[in-house]
């Protein structure tokens, strides 16, 4: 054997190849006929100019191009005899090289790497509620009817506000130093509660609170805070709240459920109730899946390949940017937005790296494989959820293999999730 193999890290290793005896004269004499054969010198038909001429222009280039041609084919010859599963291209280096004599050089490749899952079996998690409630219906139901809902003000003075209604208030944000920028006050601005709109924390502030009540709301802005100098900031809101409003829905008839699409009031509900009992038994599934992942990956700390890390990294940023184009940003927007998000989007890659190869893992211990069957089942699933053309759906999966590899892989995940969730605690 002609090389050794270090180990460099746990998804790195090191191929030193040593051959004292090499001569390539014979490799090289015949790369010099082929060039001779191809070569158009002035003065001379093509493929007549004389060999020694040809030596002499091209043959330093030639002996270079057989010395790589050999250092390809012992590199992946190794890698096949070593059955070893190299990720990215391999980088070449100390090469040393004496004519007719002796060649010498080092190829470092990362590799997936071999790990072993601690046990799991103890570990515990908590699966949110997956029913949906009529609270869920009811606001489903609101958002079809909110474009011909008519807001107005709530005349009990005793009325307090509460998730749905509408506020209308003055708010001034001071900040610890005590100052008060201009871009943390309004005056009559009106939020809808429960909205999210504002920072976590102001709206729960508000909820409570009483017509002409002045109340001050103390919150942290989120480390993540798109300025500066307001990441992690503590901020007291000095709120006052003039008005309730509510909004008031017409009555769901049959007639409006034509409108929306569905031919009455019960078509309307048996649909969307089916269709929103899979959406949450999705969301809580995922979320638990969620759960599940992040503490795998903290339970087991492995090397991470860095061309699996840049690879994902390009697939994290080409969805992220499909979804800022659609929040309406430009190219240069979005430029700006991975440079000064670089490492956010560097530790969503290696989270799903890391999950990837953890459920690999898994699936080959479950003997887990997606099936057209499988593919099939999910389609209807998608039929059933979305409402639409099972035809459509089925021509967009099955025509285009990269989708529908994506979908198997999808497919083989969930699968050894349903595997992996029979040998936890879940609660």
């Amino acid at each position: 054997m002609s090389y050794t193999i270090q180990n460099v890290n746990g998804c790195t290793k090191k191929l030193v190849f040593n051959f004292d005896k090499v001569d390539l004269s014979k490799e090289i004499k015949e790369a010099l006929v082929a060039k001779q054969q191809s070569s158009n010198l002035k003065g001379f038909r093509k493929g007549k100019a004389p060999l020694p001429m040809v030596q002499q222009l091209f043959g330093p280039q030639v002996e270079n191009d057989a010395l790589y041609r050999f250092i390809s084919e012992q590199y992946y010859e190794a890698m096949k005899k070593e059955n070893i599963r190299a990720v990215g291209y391999p980088q070449f280096g100390n090469t040393k090289y004496e004519s007719g004599k002796s060649v010498a050089f080092e190829a470092t490749v990362e590799i997936i790497p071999d790990f072993e899952l601690k046990d799991y079996t103890k570990l515990s998690f908590k699966k949110e509620s997956d029913a949906v409630t009529e609270e869920d219906f009811t606001t489903l139901k609101n958002n079809y009817l909110a474009p011909k809902a008519e807001i107005s003000e709530v005349k009990d003075a005793n009325a307090t506000l509460k998730k749905g209604d509408h506020a209308v208030f003055n708010f001034e944000g001071e900040k610890a130093d005590g100052s008060k920028p201009d871009n943390m006050k309004a005056e009559e601005y009106m939020l809808e509660m429960g909205s999210g709109q504002f920072i976590p924390g102001f709206e729960e502030g508000m909820m409570g609170m009483k017509k002409g009540e002045k109340k001050d709301i103390k919150v942290t802005f989120p480390a993540d805070y798109h300025e500066e100098d307001l990441k992690n900031a503590p901020v007291t809101f000095h709120v006052e709240l003039l008005e309730i409003k509510q909004k008031n829905f017409p009555e769901f008839t049959d007639e409006l459920a034509k409108e929306f699409g569905f031919e009455s009031v019960a078509d309307f509900n048996t649909k969307n109730k089916e269709r929103m009992t899979l959406q949450k038994k999705r969301e809580v599934a995922s979320k638990l899946q969620q759960q599940i992942l992040e503490k795998l990956i903290t339970e087991n700390q492995f090397d991470v390949p860095k061309a699996l890390i840049d690879d994902q990294k390009e697939g994290v940023k080409q969805d992220l940017t499909r979804t800022l184009k659609q929040q309406g940003f430009n190219d240069q927007m979005i430029t700006l937005y991975f440079e000064r998000w670089d490492a956010d989007v560097t530790n969503k890659a290696l989270f799903q790296v890391r999950s990837g190869l953890i459920l690999d893992k898994l699936a080959k211990k479950y003997n887990v494989e997606a099936t057209e069957s499988d593919l099939d089942a999910k389609i209807e699933e998608m039929v059933a959820q979305s409402g639409m053309k099972k035809e459509e759906i089925s021509k967009f999966y099955k025509s285009n293999d990269n989708v529908k590899r994506n979908l198997m892989y999808s497919i083989r995940e969930e699968k050894t999730f349903d595997n992996l969730m029979k040998e936890v605690k879940i609660s």
